[in-house]
């Protein structure tokens, strides 16, 4: 073990006791709640039960800025600036605001592979009333080619709304060839990264994408409720508001707590909206105890580093995949690194039997998913930085020891 894994080894035993139970590698679905992310919740908890502020407009204040330090958080790790950033709760809750602020009219389309998480096709289709078509990318042996992509971005395309890492097999798309593409052809680039950021690297400043959503409970390590969604500085001007809460606007003083002091305050008078991703968000009260955990869970990711994470990963992912080579087992996941992520799926060749193994796995202190979508699936495993090698021998023993009964 070098002294990098040494070190993550005991920061996930302090951060992740669950670790020390099991095997845990179901991240692609849930993600495991870190120690930091609960002791915010549980302060903010104790903080709205005693009140410690003079007043309830001061403590509302207070709560203001811990749920704002998610923004330049997340912001930093995708190479954005704050002010790029919203805060949702969820990866369908980004999308659903996406798919409204875009100015999209009749005869529109957007386009999505088949690979796509159930959301994605649930969003979009939403907009048939107002006129706009859904075309579907057929994947190719469980990859999405820039190639078929580009063949099924006709003229009538206005978005094509990827998720940068599949859910099921885990392939990782060529995001750089993905968004130049895009911009050549002044198409929408719409990304769900819920299941990329915070396992690998991305930073929209080397790679432009329009929108991007992504949801905290999964490789974030936040609890349920938490997410942001990012919006592009140069398109802001060019969206829809779907939402209009006050909080999105800019108060007639330093702050509302002081405008609210003000008598000529009326419900009448005009507003100024904020240019910021703010304004997209809901606008009223908010998901306070989510933003403020998804700020101390991100804390922690970019404390560790996206880097760091990504070379374990990748180093979980290599030794995950060379033994189920030896066990025979059938990989549904990409081999090429450049298209792989944290998800290894494979599969015994039916869902009865992948679904019996993972019944199996659980018993045996491993947990994982089986998802499948347009015929492509299996075993997810996902392997996350507080995972070890233990954990991955664990899964392949258990496995043989299935196999071999």
């Amino acid at each position: 073990m070098t002294a990098i894994q040494d070190e993550l080894s005991k920061m996930a035993a302090t951060q992740f006791p669950l670790t020390r139970e099991r095997a845990y590698l179901d991240a692609a679905c849930i993600g495991v709640a870190s120690q930091r992310a609960v002791d915010a919740v549980t302060h903010f908890t104790e903080r709205t039960q005693w009140i410690p502020a003079d007043s309830g407009t001061a403590h509302h204040g207070e709560l203001n800025t811990a749920r704002d330090a998610a923004r330049p958080r997340a912001a930093r790790l995708i190479g954005a600036q704050p002010q790029d950033i919203a805060l949702v709760e969820s990866a369908t809750h980004g999308l659903s605001i996406a798919a409204q602020a875009l100015p999209l009219k009749p005869g529109d389309a957007v386009a999505l592979a088949d690979l796509e998480y159930i959301q994605m096709g649930v969003t979009w289709s939403q907009l048939a009333r107002g006129g706009i078509g859904v075309r579907r990318v057929p994947h190719t042996a469980g990859e999405v080619s820039v190639d078929v992509l580009r063949a099924c971005l006709d003229d009538d395309v206005a978005v094509l709304a990827l998720s940068s890492v599949q859910w099921t097999n885990g392939f990782r798309a060529d995001l750089a060839a993905v968004s130049e593409m895009c911009r050549s052809r002044g198409i929408w680039l719409v990304v769900d990264a819920a299941q990329h950021v915070g396992a690998l690297p991305l930073d929209v400043s080397a790679t432009p994408v329009d929108v991007l959503v992504c949801s905290g409970h999964k490789w974030l390590n936040s609890p349920f409720g938490t997410g942001f969604l990012y919006l592009a500085p140069e398109i802001r001007e060019r969206l829809n508001r779907p939402m209009s809460g006050f909080f999105a606007a800019v108060p007639p003083a330093d702050t509302w707590g002081k405008a609210f002091l003000r008598p000529d305050i009326s419900p009448f008078q005009d507003f100024t909206y904020t240019g910021d991703a703010r304004a997209w968000e809901i606008g009223g009260t908010a998901n306070y105890p989510g933003g403020i955990a998804l700020a101390s869970a991100l804390d922690l990711v970019i404390e560790v580093g996206p880097a760091v994470m990504a070379d374990h990963i990748v180093a979980l992912t290599d030794r995950l995949l060379a033994g189920l080579d030896r066990l025979g087992m059938v990989v549904v996941t990409p081999r090429r690194r450049r298209y792989r992520s944290g998800i290894v799926t494979f599969t015994l060749g039916t869902s009865t039997a992948d679904t019996a193994l993972m019944h199996y796995l659980g018993g045996a202190g491993v947990a994982v998913s089986v998802r499948y979508t347009a015929g492509v699936g299996g075993i997810r495993v996902s392997c996350h930085w507080f995972n070890s090698a233990a954990d991955v021998g664990l899964l392949l023993d258990a496995v043989g020891h299935f196999t071999r009964r």
